[in-house]
């Protein structure tokens, strides 16, 4: 849960909403998904937070009648493409966010292809390890600010990271392959739940795969978010990434 705050006027809304059955209208439910993830990738619910809830509630509930009162967290938030390189670690919100869009994209445990629902999360041990190795990392000389971000991050089962290790995707593709005694086609249906560029991540060509990573990621978040993620291909973007983090063509 990314933020615990937010539940609060959530929970006001929802009460708010179950009056008249409002709640299970899905246009209604789909502006409350919006709000509740520019909270989340605006980092909105970090500080003190009760004339928020004030606004947010006000704000969405006139924003359900009228279309053209925007509440004001959807209005203010804002994700920046450089944030996904200080996501380094659980403590923000967005980070969780992020782990929550891959679950939410159905994410399926490498070896055992079982779906990471709640039960699954609680029952297999579900942690947050590197795609490509911490140690491999370090030894390829990789820097750290894109091995050790967001990007390079997935839910993983405790048993399923010890058969990673520390070596090449590719490595511990095939043990994996092995151990679970799946087809690569098949794991690699696996590694896509998780948005993992498929081609790049096997052949170990972590600069290919960082930068589509990242793109899928941003575009997942611009869909959670209902609004756009600004500075996708500055030149900031693509010193910082190794290339634009915009689709060709887009």
């Amino acid at each position: 849960m990314p933020y615990t705050t937010q539940l609060i006027p959530f929970a006001v809304l929802c009460t708010l909403l179950a009056d008249n059955n409002r709640i299970k209208i899905t246009s209604v439910k789909d502006k409350l998904k919006q709000w509740y993830w520019c909270g989340v990738f605006g980092e909105m619910y970090g500080g003190a937070n009760e004339t928020r809830y004030v606004y947010d509630v006000v704000g969405v509930m006139a924003w359900l009648d009228d279309p053209s009162i925007i509440p004001r967290t959807i209005q203010e938030s804002y994700f920046n493409p450089g944030r996904l390189l200080s996501l380094q670690s659980r403590l923000s919100a967005a980070y969780k966010g992020v782990m929550a869009l891959i679950l939410k994209n159905h994410a399926r445990d490498f070896i055992s292809g079982r779906e990471m629902d709640f039960s699954v999360y609680k029952a297999e041990s579900i942690d947050i390890h590197h795609i490509f190795p911490k140690d491999y990392c370090e030894k390829q000389g990789y820097a750290k600010t894109k091995w050790n971000s967001v990007v390079n991050k997935t839910p993983i089962s405790y048993s399923t990271n010890r058969e990673i290790g520390g070596v090449a995707p590719s490595v511990y593709l095939s043990r994996i392959e092995k151990k679970g005694q799946v087809t690569p086609a098949v794991l690699d249906t696996y590694l896509e739940t998780h948005y993992i560029d498929v081609s790049s991540c096997r052949a170990d060509a972590f600069d290919a795969y960082f930068l589509k990573r990242a793109i899928v990621l941003l575009d997942s978040i611009e869909q959670a978010m209902g609004k756009a993620v600004p500075g996708r291909d500055s030149e900031e973007t693509i010193q910082a990434f190794g290339g634009s983090l915009k689709l060709e063509g887009v």
